[in-house]
């Protein structure tokens, strides 16, 4: 999510970059080649391919990874043709390490800063030892420069991302919230309309979790909350998304789902939630569906229905799932009630 929310908010910077690239590497052509610039056809290439793959791949954050490994690596592969260890292009390599605390977090970007070091010391000591081992300045300060400007941005954006968090996330369980909801719907809405693609909304509420809090306490309420959105969370793929609307509420997203795959995911977490136990307890949940496709998807008519929906899973028994219009379609008749202790 943090990959792909960063694709939007740094896409103005990213052009604004590629510009001050390309006319740096022009206006320094006639001492390196007018070559270099033919490195933008690649590099161009490699960009369009992860605009492409952060909408349609379940793991947008793979190819971002290596849309950086292979501009780095696009850089590095100048610099012996540029004059090796004085080569100017050498600080361009450290670019996409710079960008990287946009998109991932501390592990990654150690990571990838780990590796650009290498890369920069393998293409000038490896293709030009003695000039490097003569005058190592230009490597070194690359290096130096590398962890300066990584750590710095590193420090801005993870401030940046805390404050973001607090205010779209929930902080017991740590799903997205209403705010965050809000905003989200909109965009799917207007990108319905103007595709015509299909948008499923599955709305969830835990059966009888008064009783917890009444058996057993506040915490352990808590923690089954917890262990609940852990477990819906672990059944959905990356581009369907949950949130908590309050209490033992959940509402799950789909954008370029119909009716019949909404009904397929609840189904997915209604039994999911009925094998996992979450916080020790056994735990059931209904589920309404609702779906619609183009000029017909408004958030709070899809609200509407599926909570209508999940209102007759409640009339009609519990741990179960209705789409909207329809009768149940997952009947499991409970000899028990929904939430029982183990122990």
């Amino acid at each position: 999510m943090r990959v792909v929310e960063a694709s939007d908010r740094v896409r103005r910077s990213r052009i604004l970059i590629w510009g001050v690239i390309g006319l740096a590497i022009a206006a320094f052509s006639p001492w390196n080649g007018w070559w270099v610039l033919l490195l933008f056809i690649p590099a161009g290439i490699n960009l369009a391919i992860l605009e492409l793959m952060l909408t349609r791949s379940e793991h947008p954050e793979r190819w971002a990874f290596g849309t950086l490994v292979f501009l780095m690596t696009l850089f590095a592969a100048a610099i012996p043709l540029t004059g090796g260890a004085d080569s100017a292009v050498i600080p361009l390599v450290i670019i996409p390490a710079a960008v990287a605390p946009m998109r991932f977090r501390e592990p990654v970007v150690l990571v990838f800063g780990m590796i650009t070091a290498a890369t920069i010391l393998a293409f000038t000591f490896g293709f030009d030892f003695s000039g490097a081992v003569a005058d190592p300045r230009m490597p070194g300060t690359a290096i130096a420069l590398l962890v300066c400007v990584t750590l710095a941005n590193w420090a801005l954006v993870e401030a940046e991302m805390t404050q973001r968090d607090a205010a779209v996330l929930d902080p017991l369980t740590g799903l997205l919230n209403r705010k965050a909801l809000d905003a989200r719907a909109l965009e799917i809405e207007q990108q319905a309309h103007l595709t015509g693609e299909s948008v499923a909304l599955v709305t969830a509420d835990l059966d009888g979790f008064k009783n917890v809090n009444d058996s057993h306490g506040h915490d352990r309420g808590d923690a089954v909350l917890q262990s609940v959105a852990y477990e819906m969370r672990k059944a959905l793929r990356s581009f369907e998304l949950i949130y908590r609307l309050g209490g033992e509420e959940f509402l799950v997203m789909l954008p370029g789902v119909d009716v019949q795959e909404g009904v397929l995911v609840a189904e997915r977490l209604r039994k999911t939630l009925e094998d996992s136990r979450p916080g020790g307890l056994r735990v059931t949940g209904s589920f309404g569906v609702s779906a619609a496709a183009g000029a017909e998807v408004s958030y709070a008519k899809l609200f509407k229905a599926a909570d209508e929906a999940l209102y007759e899973a409640k009339e009609t028994g519990r741990n179960r799932v209705v789409s909207a219009g329809t009768p149940a379609i997952t009947e499991v008749p409970l000899a028990e009630p929904a939430l029982v202790s183990v122990g």
